[in-house]
Parts: C-alpha cells; sequence; structure tokens
C-alpha cells in the first residue's frame, strides 16, 4: 500500500510513518521546514516540503499519484490558542482541508482515508445530555470534522476518524503539548489542586498501530473511540510529579464549583490576551470531574498492544519541564 499522509513528521503522523514502512509499505508526505532536530524522521519516507494549504489542487493531485491511502494527521487541538471566534480556525486547519483533500483522493484513485480526531467527540455522542457542542467550539469543530469526512464515504472510499484521547510519548527537537500542564502546576506553588475524575490515555506508539490498523482493516464510514490505559487523575498526577522531581507533592482535590470558578478567571485571561479557548474553562469542570474512560476493545480490534504508559508520561513531563523552563529550544506546534 502507498499513503499519502499530511502531518508525516509530527510527533503521531511520523510514529505511523515508520510502522507502515516496517510493515512493507510506502509513504509520502507534505511538510513544512524545519524539521524537528534529532528526531526520527523514517529516511525511506518521501518528503515534500511546502505548506500544503497554499499548494494548487494539481500539486496536490500529483503528490497522491498512485497512492492508496490518506491520512490526515495534521490540524490543531484545543490547547493552541486563537482570537475570537476560535471555531473558525479550527474550521480552517480541521475541516476545510478534509473537504478539500478528501475529493482529490477520490479523483487520484484513492480509496481509503483515516483521519486523527478527538475522543471529545465520543463523549458528546455518548452524552447528549452534557450539550458539549454548544458549550465547546473544539467540540462543536471536532463533531463537524467527522461528519465532513464521513460525507465522502461510499463503495470506492473507506472512510475512518481516531477518537483519540490524551497521548504521551516525544519527538526530539518538538515541544511537548503538556508544557501547558508544566506551567499550570508551578503555578499552584507546592501543591497540586485538582478534581476527581480521570480520563483515557495512550502511547504515541499505539497511536501509530491504531492509524496504521485503521488504514489496513477499515470497511465503510466508522469513528474509532481510541482509549487502552484509564487512570484517575491522582494516578496520573503521582507520574507526573515524580517526572517534575517532586515524587511526594501533596494532591488536594478539588470540587467542581471551586474548578468552575477558577474557569472565571481564566474566561478573563483569554479575553485580556485577545483570545478565546476551544474549550470553555467553567464548561470544563463538568469534563475534569467525571471519568472519560474508553474501554480499550477498539483498540485492540484495530491491532494495539500493551505499552509502557508509565514511561510515556515521564518522558512527556520531563521535556515539557525542560521546554518551560528554557534549558531545550524546541519547534512549536503547527497548524499547517
Amino acid at each position: 500500500m502507498k499513503v499519502f499522509m499530511i502531518g508525516g513528521t509530527g510527533l503521531l503522523g511520523s510514529a505511523a510513518a515508520q510502522l507502515f514502512i516496517d510493515k512493507g509499505h510506502e509513504v509520502k508526505t507534505v511538510s513544512l521546514p524545519p524539521l524537528p532536530e534529532g528526531a526520527p524522521i523514517p529516511k525511506e519516507m518521501e518528503i515534500v516540503f511546502g505548506n500544503y494549504l497554499e499548494m494548487s489542487d494539481d500539486e496536490i493531485k500529483n503528490i497522491m499519484d498512485g497512492c492508496d491511502c490518506f491520512v490526515f494527521a495534521a490540524g490543531v487541538d484545543e490547547r493552541v490558542e486563537f482570537p475570537a471566534p476560535v471555531y473558525d480556525a479550527y474550521k480552517k486547519y480541521n475541516i476545510d482541508p478534509l473537504d478539500r483533500f478528501i475529493p482529490l483522493a477520490k479523483e487520484a484513485g484513492i480509496t481509503k482515508t483515516v483521519v486523527l480526531g478527538s475522543y471529545f467527540s465520543y463523549f458528546a455522542k455518548e452524552h447528549p445530555e452534557m450539550e458539549l457542542t454548544k458549550k465547546h467550539p473544539y467540540i462543536k469543530s471536532r463533531i463537524a470534522q467527522e461528519k465532513t469526512a464521513f460525507s465522502y464515504a461510499d463503495k470506492n472510499m473507506d472512510v475512518a476518524v481516531l477518537e483519540l484521547p490524551y497521548i504521551f510519548g516525544t519527538q526530539p527537537g518538538r515541544k511537548p503539548v503538556w508544557v501547558i500542564l508544566i506551567e499550570q502546576l508551578s503555578n499552584m506553588g507546592p501543591i497540586t489542586f485538582y478534581p476527581k475524575g480521570g480520563t483515557t490515555m495512550v502511547t504515541v506508539r499505539q497511536v501509530a498501530q491504531v492509524i496504521v490498523g485503521a488504514a489496513e482493516k477499515n470497511k465503510g464510514a466508522n469513528a474509532y473511540p481510541i482509549g487502552y490505559y484509564n487512570l484517575t487523575w491522582n494516578e496520573f498526577l503521582k507520574i507526573v510529579h515524580a517526572a517534575m522531581g517532586q515524587p511526594n507533592r501533596k494532591i488536594i482535590n478539588i470540587a467542581r464549583w471551586m474548578f468552575q470558578l477558577f474557569g472565571l478567571h481564566m474566561r478573563k485571561v483569554y479575553a485580556n490576551k485577545g483570545v478565546q479557548g476551544g474549550i470553555d474553562p467553567v464548561g470544563l469542570a463538568d469534563i475534569m470531574c467525571m471519568n472519560t474512560f474508553i474501554d480499550k476493545k477498539w483498540c485492540v480490534e484495530l491491532g494495539v498492544t500493551e505499552d509502557d504508559i508509565k514511561s510515556a508520561i515521564y518522558d512527556s513531563v520531563k521535556l515539557s519541564v525542560d521546554a518551560f523552563t528554557g534549558k531545550q529550544k524546541l519547534l512549536e506546534m503547527k497548524g499547517e
């Protein structure tokens, strides 16, 4: 199988590219320079440097020529800040590319599409009473992304959307998304104040496995809720604290209303910065105070195997601390 990937040099894309190659497939990708220094980018992968948002349709179709599968492993998540209305940015980076590239893929003879989405879509569908799409522009955009992707599924195109959760693992030279967590914990002083909920999570290697598994196995239009390890926040934070060099740091669980008060403060912070959060900080309390757990059966179906989640968290936090303290200069995450 020949795979065309947008995002093939990123944290998740490069891991998936390597696994595709290890399994005998060919991979080509479009990437913005520079590449992260020291990152294990597969040397067998064909890289076309450029901004895919600015390339012509003919340029894209020429790159897609001869490919069997299209993987969209780019876009931005809720931790990237934009001016209001933030939904417009998510539409630009996460939705509009599918509206453009999946039809081009079909014209080029590609028969499989894999899209990296968010587990917030799964919980929005599982808990309609929470009205997550009304409260949070990011979650609204991810549901719209799924609908857009599935609108192109037919007898000639299989479409899989991977609803990805918290992901841990590092790519040398690239700034982890978890720097924001280190900043939050540092601002709390010597004690961590956190709610009682929890979340599901996977490692970067496991994400590579679900991407390749979906490319090889998916038939029709399907959303796959992805999760393998379900940890409470307290279990997770103990690993984080150890990686920060503070293994005995105390955790105090706070009530929902206290988290909501913090959310009101963050709304003011966003307003002063001239940005809007993709997840409303007040409404976030409802999510953080629940256990957003997912059964690993969908992962197993796609070929995911056990990994060391504690080490993955530890490595992610260590690199995030280095980035936060300025010990390492790392590439920022890009939307293009």
